[in-house]
């Protein structure tokens, strides 16, 4: 096949083909026909007016040792497959469940992968109507069905999660801009839930909800304004990173319930949002067509990436090939203790080996490692890009690595004399027990920082958005809650909620609220639970800690930047052997990692009905 290499912005005939190979400096990625999944009669789903088709994965640890399984909605239907991947054709006659739904429709599902095994895996699913389902889709079985007569909230489930490391508790976001935290052993009570306050921060609050017996939700959160699109738990499972449709990161300690940081948009709704896999950053996206790469540990900004059209819908790190090389031997301060990251695995061997070479930042006063984060974002103009985080934007103010060959730096230069950034990498801030977490390290920012990219381009590059000031959102702060006595003996009884040791204490802190969070008139809300709000001049923000702009911060380009789809995407998964997509048209495809094609590409691919050209 003849690959066409393009540069992120291109032009012609050439921008509109689908592509079916793109090539990055680890080889080949290619799409594998024969591993397509959708409905069975693959015909193009008519996608008007329907919620994002979504794709969940769970591995059942099967003899067979093809123990992958997929989940994926389409309009009414919900399908559960096995997931052959690379190694086989998808042979889409043999659901191993399938569902129809009237009057609602699934909007978001996710597995619990401590429970799964062979004989049963736990699925929940969450509807347009604002019910969230459990189901067993290996024994066919409906288990429960949580607010039912949506008397605990009537809008659309954004998104649903197991809270890491428990077999019974859940969490659910909703487009009133409410979460719940469920566990699947308590029933919803037949009368709206009474709640009483727990917790109040900057633009948030907690509450429990008050009954004489245990019931669900145990807490409600309402976070910002307008819906809360998607929500990710760090890796150790102790922070939260919400994004909102008033353009705001928020994150949260989770145990603790106390607000870590906040990051805006540059302007427009946050839809998604991802964390590395040490848990030091996060990436978000949205309706500025932007990805934004914010720093945990300093609360601060550190670079933007444009290549999309459209609106960003999925962003997602790649653990596979987020890679580490020591320049020099380095010493290390600090004590063992402190590069213990006690965080789920993100991969095999390899990526183990990475996250412990992550973890292990350098002192000021040694070399830095160098260090690619590879990460990934598809949007509602049908395209893919592939993003590399480089050190050159990650320690701006250190001499770049000799082994670092992945990213040019155009027309970089160094922060002045007065500027402090800092990483504080002497410490594992993601073990949750440093109160220095919760204080942004961040004295101020530097006036001219590098414009990095992953393809070179001329110092005269911008982005349309950066025309769009004026639709910059509002000012706000940063700040973490304080803990008084009530809220502590509030925290106490809920602590059964915990899925962590609490082996430490949060000391009480002075709250300082230089800022009110901003308005921005929300899209969808829920009147009866939104907390008293001040109106600010948009003009604050801009220009912030909270939201740069575009000249204050780097800016990335992608790798690569490729049409994949006729319609809008919705999905984006790293697997080991391969990543997989999908389209609001109902087809989910898997894209072979270099060298991963295998068995499928001889004995499949060649029996291609139709030769793609790239």
């Amino acid at each position: 096949m003849l690959i066409s290499k393009m540069a992120a912005e291109g032009g012609g005939k050439e921008m509109n083909e689908i592509k079916t190979q793109f090539t990055t400096r680890e080889g080949v990625y290619k799409l594998l026909t024969h591993s397509e999944y959708s409905r069975p009669n693959r015909v193009p789903f008519n996608s008007q007016g329907s919620n994002p088709v979504k794709v969940s994965f769970v591995n059942v640890n099967d003899q067979s040792g093809n123990g992958d399984r997929i989940c994926f909605n389409v309009g009414r239907e919900l399908y559960f497959y096995i997931y052959k991947g690379v190694r086989k054709a998808a042979d889409l006659s043999k659901p191993i469940d399938k569902r129809i739904y009237k009057g609602t429709q699934p909007t978001c599902h996710d597995f619990n992968h401590l429970t799964a095994t062979a004989e049963s895996v736990s699925l929940l699913v969450g509807f347009s109507a604002g019910q969230v389902q459990l189901i067993d889709p290996i024994k066919k079985e409906t288990s429960k069905l949580f607010n039912e007569e949506r008397l605990i909230d009537k809008s659309r489930v954004t998104c649903v999660k197991w809270v890491p490391g428990s077999e019974s508790l859940f969490l659910v976001s909703h487009a009133s801009g409410n979460m719940y935290l469920y566990n699947v052993e308590h029933t919803c009570g037949t009368t709206a839930p009474h709640y009483q306050l727990l917790k109040q921060g900057e633009n948030y609050s907690v509450h429990t909800c008050k009954s004489k017996s245990t019931r669900n939700p145990l807490l409600k959160w309402t976070v910002g304004e307008g819906a809360l699109n998607e929500f990710a738990f760090s890796p150790d499972g102790k922070f939260l990173a919400c994004v909102s449709q008033d353009g705001f990161l928020r994150v949260f300690n989770f145990d603790a319930v106390e607000l870590h940081g906040t990051m805006k948009s540059y302007f427009g709704g946050l839809l998604c949002v991802c964390w590395s896999p040490d848990g030091k950053y996060i990436v978000a996206g949205g309706e500025d067509d932007l990805v934004t790469v914010w720093s945990f540990l300093d609360c601060r900004v550190i670079a933007r990436g444009h290549g999309h059209k459209s609106w960003v819908s999925v962003v997602a790190f790649d653990h596979y090939t987020t890679s580490v090389e020591e320049s020099d031997p380095m010493e290390f301060s600090g004590s063992d203790e402190d590069f213990q990251d006690p965080m789920i695995h993100f991969g095999r061997d390899r990526a183990n080996s990475t996250q412990s070479r992550l973890s292990k930042r350098n002192s000021t006063d040694s070399r830095p490692v160098s260090v690619t984060y590879r990460f990934g974002s598809v949007g509602q103009d049908t395209q893919l890009c592939l993003w590399d985080l480089t050190e050159d934007i990650l320690f701006p103010h250190l001499p770049l690595s000799r082994t670092r060959t992945h990213t040019n730096v155009m027309n970089a230069t160094s922060p002045p004399a007065g500027a402090t950034i800092i990483t504080n990498t002497s410490s594992n801030t993601t073990n949750g027990n440093n109160s220095g977490a919760n204080t942004p390290g961040i004295n101020s920012l530097s006036t001219t920082l590098p414009r990095s990219n992953s393809l070179p381009h001329s110092a005269g590059t911008t982005t349309a958005t950066a025309n769009n000031t004026n639709k910059a959102g509002s000012g706000g702060g940063i700040g973490s809650g304080i803990m008084d006595s009530a809220i502590a003996t509030g925290v106490s009884k809920f602590a059964t909620l915990s899925l962590h040791d609490r082996k430490e204490r949060h000391h009480e802190k002075d709250h300082k609220r230089n800022h009110s969070m901003g308005h921005i008139s929300s899209k969808s809300s829920d009147k009866l639970n939104l907390l008293t709000k001040t109106k600010t001049d948009p003009a604050k923000t801009l220009g912030t800690l909270l939201c740069p702009r575009m000249e204050d911060v780097p800016l990335l380009e992608p790798l690569i930047c490729k049409k994949i789809a006729h319609e809008r995407l919705t999905v984006l998964i790293f697997l080991e052997d391969c990543l997989v997509t999908a389209c609001q048209e109902g087809f989910i495809c898997t894209w072979a990692r270099p060298g991963k094609v295998g068995l499928l590409s001889s004995q499949n691919q060649a029996s291609s009905p139709s030769g793609t050209v790239v």
